[in-house]
């Protein structure tokens, strides 16, 4: 039955309106209301909003707290970069080219923190890090090496660096999925080709793998980066509340901080716009950096 213009498009906008709808619900709404809230003094509960101009972004440019929070952000998305996409990297070559019989079982090993909630990995790492029954302590002192235990999350110097490992234990998982779909998809003609030519599994990996898997790669490193810049506050909420002494606070935790806590939801919502400025500019500016052209042998 041949359709005429009108009912393709009136079966396209049923289709996409309700998909539409939601995106206006749930992104856009949020979005343009907390920019409206940056310009008010409000606790969030009240019905009086007093309306102060720019005096939040004023404050947020004065507030000795705010820097910290953008470096220690931008400290976990770097590090959780290079150690997901490291790792992820690593296990999904071995799992597909070392042609393990156990590689189904080890994909659901990996695969299985992404499927805990990140309240749930925060608890259990606070077990972990615990300094008189914690396995880190423990197992420091049964090899002999009592003096590097530590109040892992109750010093300002190392609380930061101990929320790193399992944010990368949490994420290892469905990366390394991703890239072995890729990996699957090379063809072994290509391998073969560098076997004839005398290649080392290095530079296959060099020169055939990576290449070849970077669409992945690149997918890969923006979502890590956009899911920590916007959603590293819960591990953080979870794990230290943003102590000792403001010491791991991030961007997200400090608005959590800011609206919910102390009621200023004002500067909460101001705190929301900077983080999504930031966001934009680091996922602009990675794209440059990461744009490679298509690879085709």
């Amino acid at each position: 039955m041949v359709q005429s213009k009108k009912q393709k498009y009136t079966f396209l906008a049923v289709c996409l309106l309700p998909t539409f709808i939601m995106f206006c619900i749930f992104t856009l709404y949020p979005l343009f209301s907390g920019l409206y809230y940056s310009f008010f003094e409000w606790s969030g509960s009240s019905q009086v909003k007093t309306f102060i101009g720019l005096d939040n972004y004023i404050q947020l440019f004065n507030d000795v707290i705010v820097p910290d929070t953008i470096v220690h952000d931008y400290f976990l998305v770097v590090t959780k970069v290079i150690g997901i996409m490291i790792m992820a990297m690593f296990f999904a070559v071995a799992l597909t080219q070392l042609k393990i019989k156990e590689a189904p079982f080890y994909r659901i090993v990996f695969f299985f923190p992404n499927i805990m909630s990140v309240v749930v990995i925060g608890i259990l790492w606070m077990f972990i890090y615990n300094p008189t029954m914690g396995l880190v302590n423990s197992g420091l002192e049964m090899l002999g090496l009592g003096d590097w235990a530590k109040p892992w999350l109750g010093s300002e110097t190392w609380a930061l660096p101990s929320l790193v490992l399992p944010s990368i234990w949490a994420g290892i998982g469905l990366f390394m999925l991703m890239l072995m779909g890729g990996i699957s998809n090379i063809s072994k003609s290509y391998y073969e080709a560098a076997d004839m030519d005398g290649a080392s599994e290095w530079t296959k990996f060099w020169k055939v793998t990576l290449p070849l898997v970077w669409p992945q790669v690149k997918i890969s490193i923006l979502y890590i980066v956009i899911t920590t810049l916007n959603g590293s506050f819960v591990i953080v909420q979870v794990m230290t509340g943003g102590g000792p002494n403001n010491s791991t606070h991030v961007m997200g935790s400090y608005l959590y901080q800011q609206a919910f806590v102390q009621f200023n939801f004002g500067y909460g919502a101001t705190i929301g716009v900077m983080i999504l400025v930031l966001s934009l500019i680091t996922v602009l500016l990675l794209q440059f950096v990461l744009r490679r052209d298509k690879v085709e042998y």
